[in-house]
């Protein structure tokens, strides 16, 4: 998948930008907040429909301005797709595909690949379990749309039983949260299998990806969860499991007026040579840990769809050592790569470059 054109109006520190790059390798550098982040996440949110460093969508519009739009043209073997995204103050985003607004989100999700490094990836192993679920979900969604369509269904259903039970507490009628009970385990059951079978294929990239970018040590998934530990149970194993949970906890869900158990508490864990990555790898691991997720979610993208994802990668070279920098470039064979550096001498691959300043770009 190549990015052949992106414009940017009004975009954090853009006012207006034309940008057209190199279907390879292509080097942004420039100062640190002259805006070659934000190029890179105008890129990610077109293919994601969110911020890459997880920034509320009005504080992308650039100040004094009312609306946000990105645009980019993508083309892969099956021909071209165009994404434009209106980001508004106040009010709801407009989403275009191919000039026409999506039946679901979800379309765009899986019409453009994109994966993003950043540094505050680190958080992926460092902080607690969201991120790392979000990491999972956006994977499984990227390769398999059916994934996007479980993950709607199961955020709906947790929504409406939460305000039934923040609503009426212990007077929730009884009848309706078994309703919900089961839409919510039925869901939950197909986000869950999902998220193992995407552990399950990752895991050979993620262990060898780890290793060539200079880590040492054997890196695998562990997945925590409250009601279910059985890795290998089918839906319908899955789904009784989940349903017999929410029952023994309806109580305490009715006490504390939410949902205790379920996907969305789960703790997907990344596990180190024996070692739990979040709180006994040292930061210089973890580091690696964090950049070993996202080339490996690139590496198994690129087998699973038969398309090269656009790999984004900000501010990655003053992160790490020589010898993962090396790393690093032996895994960037093929496909198009966009980097930042704030100075040329920290980016040792070739590329076409180009001068970000004060929300200007130019190709050196």
């Amino acid at each position: 998948m190549l990015l052949t054109w992106l414009e940017l109006r009004d975009f954090r520190c853009y006012e207006t930008l034309s940008f057209s790059p190199d279907p390879g390798v292509n080097i942004l550098i420039g100062d640190n907040g002259a805006g070659k982040t934000s190029v890179l996440e105008g890129i990610g949110y077109l293919g994601l429909l969110r911020s890459l460093r997880g920034t509320p969508d009005d504080a992308l519009v650039r100040e004094g301005a009312e609306t946000a739009i990105a645009r980019g043209g993508f083309r892969k073997a099956t021909g071209e797709t165009t994404v434009e995204v209106e980001l508004p103050l106040t009010g709801r985003r407009r989403i275009l595909l191919n000039t026409k607004r999506p039946h679901r989100n979800r379309d765009v999700l899986t019409a453009i690949q994109v994966i993003g490094f950043e540094p505050d990836d680190l958080d992926l192993v460092k902080r607690g379990p969201a991120l790392r679920r979000g990491y999972l979900d956006d994977l499984a969604a990227q390769l398999r749309p059916q994934a996007a369509a479980d993950q709607a269904e199961y955020s709906k259903s947790l929504r409406q039983r939460n305000a039934l039970l923040r609503q009426e507490g212990r007077n929730a009628d009884a009848l309706t949260l078994d309703a919900w009970d089961q839409r919510l385990a039925a869901a939950g059951a197909r986000v869950v299998l999902t998220r193992h079978r995407v552990m399950d294929a990752l895991d050979p990239f993620l262990g060898e990806t780890y290793r060539l970018v200079g880590g040492e040590g054997n890196l695998v998934w562990a997945y925590g969860s409250r009601w279910t530990t059985d890795a290998s149970a089918d839906e319908v194993a899955l789904i009784d499991a989940l349903t017999r949970e929410l029952s023994e906890r309806r109580f305490r869900d009715q006490e504390q007026r939410t949902t205790t158990a379920g996907p969305h508490r789960d703790d997907p864990g990344l596990i180190l040579d024996g070692r739990d990555a979040r709180t006994r790898a040292s930061q210089g691991e973890q580091r690696t840990v964090a950049l070993a997720l996202r080339i490996g979610a690139h590496r198994l993208v690129t087998q699973r769809t038969d398309s090269t994802p656009v790999l984004l990668l900000d501010d990655v070279f003053s992160e790490l050592d020589a010898g993962r920098v090396r790393g690093v470039l032996d895994l960037l064979d093929g496909g198009q790569v966009l980097v930042t550096s704030a100075r040329e001498d920290e980016v040792p691959v070739p590329g076409k470059q180009w001068r970000v300043t004060s929300g200007e770009l130019r190709e050196l």
